[in-house]
This record gives structure tokens, C-alpha cells and sequence, in this order.
């Protein structure tokens, strides 16, 4: 059997064999054509259809992409014979082996979480959602550069999808986002969620929620722990990260702002205003309780002026004395209650009885 035939592709040989996941081998390569070493994410024959299907998004995805936190996609096969992912290779190890080694430097905990998070808006930016960041997802280069790998469970961010085929959620457990434990629609937020607990993992060496059923809904009823004496820009980034409420949590951007020190200041999304309130026309007040009521006025009468009835007594005395006879004298009758207005209806009765007498 020659060289030739054991070629992955016609062009790279396989070397030592640098990790396994669930439906993919990865080695060390070497493209024999360009002579550079090289990774190859090797897709198992065993696993079933839907693996291949991811498989072969992943590499479809990740070709698509291109920024400095992403591995560069050299080749790719999508036949039925041969499933392959040629990537470049970083020489380092995993974020998780770094935590393995105890906490690490909050410091240099913000500058890797500012890297990722500006790697996760560019990932956003392409309507992408990885659904599964956790620490073996990152890669740590000798140079100390972080890498956000491993694209399989990606979905584009308007496919339905948060399940697989078999109905199981997808991602990892412990590093889920409340909505994706509770099956909730699955979006941005659950990357920059994700990202959260696994930059408060580096910083305490400890997992927030491990896995299991009882911690899987722990973070529905609990928030993180975030330590307070860790550098302002990480602790006010990991607050604004880890916000259980998905509409209420910071972008991916505004998270590598933070944590870079690009801003101090926690944008939260913009909620909506409230309608403006229109005031209703006043209602006539009311007098206060104990307050003398208004008077209000009574229907109109015919009331006599005081001076028109004074000019009708005088006159009706002056022809009483004109038309009187000599030497008869009337008595009037005596006089009722005091003079003023209420008395003089009576007087004016009076004089009448007498004329017409």
C-alpha cells in the first residue's frame, strides 16, 4: 500500500491523534501538498446521519468566517465516503487544562473574555449562534492567543432547531443559559451567558452549576456568585453577562467593550417607553367635606322695587287727601309690626280699603 492510499483526501497524512469529541477525531496533519502541519477533524463513520448533517454544517460555517478568535478553515470534503475538516492548527492546549491548573489571574481572565467576546459578536454579526461555549471550546495557544473552535451544535440564529433530532437539548448542561435549560428559544444571549459562567469558572477554578437535572434548574432560582474583588471590569462584565433574563442581558459587544476596558458604563438593551399619558379634562370640584354648600339661585318672581312701591304710597295718600271730604276722618287701621320692607305690602292693602271705602 503506498503513501498515496493513505492520504485523507489524496493530500494529508495523519499524524498523532490530538482529541476526540462526540462524532469527530481530531490529528495532527500533514498537507503534503503545501508541506505545513495542519489539524484535521475527522468525522467517525459510526455515528448516524444527523451527526453527519452537523458535521458538515460546522464546516460549512466555519469556511464561511474569518476573524483572528477563529481558526481558518484550509479544506473541507462533505462526501459520503470521506467527512474531513482541515483547519489551522494551534499549537497550546485548552482553556480548560489552564482552569485545571487552579484560578487564574482576574486580570488576565479580562483580556481573554474581552478576545472571545469580540470573537462571539463577529459570530453574531454572520447570524450565527454556537450554542455550546465551554472551556475545552477555547483554545489556548503557546503565544497565549484564545481561539473559540468546535462549531458543531451552531445553528444559523433564524433556524428552528434547539433541539435534535431526537428531541434532546443541545449543548452542554453546565453551561447553559436558563432559556436553553427550560427549552426556551435560543438566541444570542445563551452565547454570551455561556461565555459568562465559563470566564467565573477561570477566575474561581470552580463550576458554577455542574451537571445533573437539580443543577441544570439551579440557575433558574439562582444567579451566579460573582466574587466582588476581582477587577471592575470583569465583575461589572460577568454581572451583565450572567442577567437571568435574556432580553435583559448585554450583547456580545457591549461585553467585549467591558471587559477590554472600551467603556465603564453597562448598556443594557433599550426597553421600551411606556405611552404617554393624556390627562382626562378635570371633573368641577366639589366643595371639601364640612364647607357650607353654594348657594344656588331660586327661581326668578316678580319682585316690586322698594321705590316703585314707596312711589305708589305716596301717591295713594296724596289722592286720599285730595278726595277726602271735609270733616270726615278715616281711621286707618293700627299700624302692624315695624316700618321697613316687611311691613309695607300691609300698608299698601291698607290704603286701598280706605280709597275704596
Amino acid at each position: 500500500m503506498t503513501d498515496v492510499a493513505v492520504l485523507l483526501g489524496g493530500r494529508y497524512r495523519l499524524g498523532s491523534r490530538l482529541g476526540s469529541g462526540g462524532m469527530a477525531d481530531v490529528h495532527r496533519a500533514m498537507d503534503t501538498r503545501l508541506q505545513r502541519v495542519v489539524a484535521a477533524k475527522v468525522f467517525r463513520s459510526s455515528s448516524d446521519e444527523l451527526g453527519r448533517r452537523r458535521f458538515a454544517e460546522e464546516a460549512r460555517i466555519l469556511a464561511g468566517l474569518s476573524h483572528p478568535g477563529l481558526v481558518t478553515v484550509h479544506d473541507f470534503s462533505a462526501d459520503e465516503d470521506e467527512l474531513f475538516l482541515i483547519m489551522q492548527l494551534v499549537e497550546g492546549g485548552t482553556l480548560a487544562d489552564a482552569v485545571d491548573q487552579g484560578p487564574m489571574d482576574p486580570e488576565h481572565v479580562a483580556d481573554i473574555g474581552g478576545k472571545l467576546a469580540d470573537t462571539l459578536a463577529h459570530v453574531h454579526d454572520n447570524e450565527i449562534v454556537h450554542r455550546d461555549v465551554k472551556p475545552t471550546n477555547v483554545l489556548i495557544g503557546n503565544d497565549a492567543r484564545a481561539f473559540l473552535a468546535d462549531f458543531g451544535v451552531s445553528r444559523l440564529a433564524d433556524a428552528a432547531g434547539r433541539l435534535t433530532g431526537s428531541g434532546q437539548v443541545v449543548g452542554t448542561t453546565t453551561y447553559m443559559a436558563p432559556e436553553q435549560v427550560s427549552a426556551g428559544e435560543v438566541g444570542f444571549a445563551a452565547d454570551v451567558y455561556s461565555l459568562g459562567l465559563v470566564l467565573l469558572e477561570c477566575v474561581t477554578a470552580r463550576v458554577e452549576y455542574p451537571g445533573g437535572p437539580n443543577a441544570a434548574a439551579a440557575r433558574l432560582v439562582r444567579p451566579p456568585q460573582v466574587p466582588q474583588a476581582i477587577p471592575s471590569r470583569l465583575r461589572r462584565g460577568l454581572q451583565a453577562m450572567l442577567t437571568t433574563d435574556p432580553s435583559r442581558r448585554i450583547t456580545a459587544e457591549q461585553a467585549g467593550d467591558l471587559l477590554n476596558g472600551r467603556t465603564t458604563e453597562v448598556l443594557r438593551p433599550i426597553q421600551p417607553l411606556p405611552p404617554p399619558v393624556v390627562p382626562r379634562p378635570r371633573a368641577p370640584q366639589r366643595p371639601p367635606t364640612g364647607s357650607l354648600p353654594v348657594a344656588q339661585p331660586s327661581p326668578k318672581r316678580p319682585v316690586v322695587p322698594i321705590a316703585a312701591s314707596l312711589a305708589v304710597l305716596v301717591a295713594l295718600a296724596s289722592l286720599l287727601v285730595a278726595l277726602w271730604p271735609e270733616g270726615e276722618v278715616e281711621e286707618l287701621p293700627p299700624v302692624q309690626g315695624p316700618p321697613g320692607v316687611e311691613r309695607l305690602p300691609v300698608d299698601i292693602a291698607n290704603l286701598e280699603r280706605a280709597v275704596q271705602q
